[in-house]
């Protein structure tokens, strides 16, 4: 069936969704508009596992192969607390620049036959299409104006936060905790391409304001962030985009997320703490369901409600883990003094939610000590069959 689509937002979830809905079928109808100039992002490189790269492949190879090729990629974190350091071993991980990463969704959609439409402006639903797509950011014009009906909440957490870069790159997930007199701040970092890496800088309320950061002109800051990070930095400079600013985190829900024919995605639909590093997949795999639900039902209050239903579950397990990654580090105190390798541990079992209420040492032996019994359990279930085989074996032999 042909239909008339309207996607408002020209970010990765709207870009995506545009490319699914062009080859499901050609003949349909899709634009998408833009507010700012083709070319001009914020933000630096973003972050995704290799579980999203799989998912790329199955709905779009094309684009995954391209997306991928234009990525860097690591497989270890490191951890700086003072003078010392802790390095572990982890999940496959690839970052890719955000100015890179739309300019390769805008060439695939644009090669489909899809309309992109830059400076372009709308803050009501055009009259006309079938589908109204809100993919336009945690500041949505077409959500606020209808926020009662979304039922839209927000909350902010405690701690401050800058997105920077710098031409430092980082050769693994990099985390650096500075103490100062005013307490402790930190920095992640990861490497994206093009000589570059994101840097997020985050503090509490207090040290923001003990070091004078809420003072402090954008020059003056950068370089106390400069000095406070030169163990990690190597004498690279930080940068800030125009505009850069500190903030405190929106995490933003929805109780529903349509309206008649207007569908919200990605960030105007829901947001997930920085620290997990999984907004854009999420943004991402709300276009592969809202194209998958669109392309299972004919009816489109069916296909709406389908996608509703799918992605608020699934967000569950992760909004969750997002709230308690944030509430880690709004608690850093509680695990900072630990020795290097065990702090290291319980940050990456942030997302657990015993952890606030166990003893950080205790919490570590317990899950060390169950570590070796999963490492027990899958070793029995690896010899099970082989004991039976070698058991069946010698009993044949005996009778033989």
């Amino acid at each position: 069936m042909h239909v008339k689509v309207v996607c408002v937002g020209g970010g990765p979830a709207g870009l995506y969704l545009a490319i699914l809905l062009k080859r499901q079928n050609p003949s349909h109808d899709i634009t998408v508009h833009e507010r700012d100039p083709e070319g001009s992002t914020y933000g630096w490189g973003v972050t995704y596992w290799r579980g999203l790269l799989d998912r790329l492949q199955e709905h779009d190879p094309e684009s995954a192969r391209a997306v991928e090729e234009h990525s860097v990629r690591w497989n270890e974190g490191v951890a700086h607390v003072r003078d010392l350091a802790a390095r572990h071993h982890g999940d496959e991980g690839f970052g890719i620049g955000r100015h890179r990463l739309l300019e390769l969704l805008a060439g695939r959609a644009r090669a489909l036959g899809v309309r992109l439409e830059y400076r372009s402006d709308i803050g009501e639903p055009p009259a006309g299409a079938d589908l109204v797509v809100a993919a336009d950011g945690v500041h949505s014009a077409l959500r606020t104006r209808r926020a009662e009906h979304f039922g839209t909440r927000t909350s902010s957490g405690r701690n401050h936060y800058i997105w920077l870069g710098t031409t430092k790159v980082f050769d693994a997930f990099t985390f650096a905790f500075t103490e100062t007199a005013h307490g402790w701040i930190w920095a992640y970092g990861y490497g994206y391409g093009d000589g570059h890496s994101t840097c997020v800088v985050e503090c509490s309320p207090e040290t923001f304001t003990g070091l004078g950061l809420d003072r402090a002109d954008r020059a003056e800051g950068l370089v106390l962030l400069e000095k406070l990070f030169a163990g990690v930095l190597d004498g690279h400079p930080l940068i800030a985009r125009p505009g850069a600013s500190w903030l405190t985190f929106r995490t933003l829900t929805n109780r529903t997320w349509h309206h008649g024919n207007l569908v919200l995605l990605g960030d105007a639909a829901h947001t997930t703490h920085y620290s997990i590093g999984a907004g854009t997949t999420l943004a991402l795999e709300d276009a592969m369901c809202l194209a998958g639900a669109l392309r299972e039902h004919a009816a489109l209050p069916d296909a709406l409600a389908a996608y509703e239903r799918r992605r608020q579950a699934e967000l569950l397990s992760v909004q969750s883990a997002a709230r308690y990654s944030a509430q880690w580090y709004e608690n850093l105190p509680r695990y900072i003094h630990l020795p290097p390798h065990r702090m290291f541990a319980l940050l990456g079992q942030r997302h657990s939610p015993l952890l606030p209420y166990v003893p950080p040492q205790l919490y570590y032996g317990l899950d060390r000590a169950a570590g070796r019994l999963e490492a027990l359990r899958r070793l029995k279930r690896w010899l099970g069959p082989r004991a039976a085989r070698a058991l069946h074996a010698r009993s044949t032999a005996r009778r033989d």
